[in-house]
């Protein structure tokens, strides 16, 4: 066996379980961890029991982690090309604003993470959530810092972001409109930099 044949294999298995990601990441997000149950993962994927157990051992845990891996490169993705990359801080504000109204559909898919902080998965998947929406709120925060806010008001205003985006998600969620989420979305940039150097 030469010495490339276990990066190929390991290569192959981490392929196997992307490809499933989307049907996982939906379903997730639709019914949150406690309900989604084996016959809708296997509904959702195409895979019966046994080929849903060689791909993720480790069961639903491991199909949530593998969704959170992504989600958590996908937003640092978002992250490194809006909120650090060209124009101005409400530019680049509005950057990241326009991509997750695009991961949310403009406010007419749920989000992943409140799902998961309801019921036993948060006992479970807590500190990936906590780190992951720490990331986020950083990433906010750096900018604000850059364009002249004082660290605790920007730090305060990155956490503001996230609860703006969530909740206008769930109210979105729950009304079956999505021109809340859309309107929040529209006005954060702005929001965000009063009264500051943007």
């Amino acid at each position: 066996m030469s010495t490339g044949e276990p990066f190929f294999w390991e290569l192959l298995a981490i392929m196997s379980k992307q490809a499933h990601v989307p049907s996982l990441l939906n379903l997730f997000r639709q019914f949150g961890y406690d309900g989604v149950t084996l016959s809708k993962i296997s509904q959702a994927t195409g895979l019966g029991k046994a080929s849903l157990y060689h791909h993720f051992p480790g069961g639903k845990d491991e199909m949530v982690e593998t969704v959170l891996i992504t989600l958590e490169a996908g937003l640092e993705n978002i992250l490194a090309e809006t909120l650090h990359g060209d124009g101005d801080v409400v530019t680049r504000l509005q950057k990241m604003s326009d991509r997750i109204r695009a991961v949310y559909e403009d406010g007419q898919k749920p989000c992943l993470l409140a799902s998961l902080l309801l019921g036993s998965a948060k006992a479970v998947f807590h500190e990936r959530l906590q780190r992951l929406l720490d990331s986020w709120i950083t990433a906010i925060a750096d900018v604000l810092i850059e364009a002249g806010l004082e660290p605790t008001l920007a730090r305060q205003r990155g956490e503001d972001a996230v609860i703006a985006i969530q909740g206008a998600l769930i109210v979105a969620q729950g009304m079956g409109n999505p021109l809340p989420f859309q309107r929040v979305m529209q006005e954060l940039p702005h929001k965000l930099c009063q009264p500051s150097a943007c």
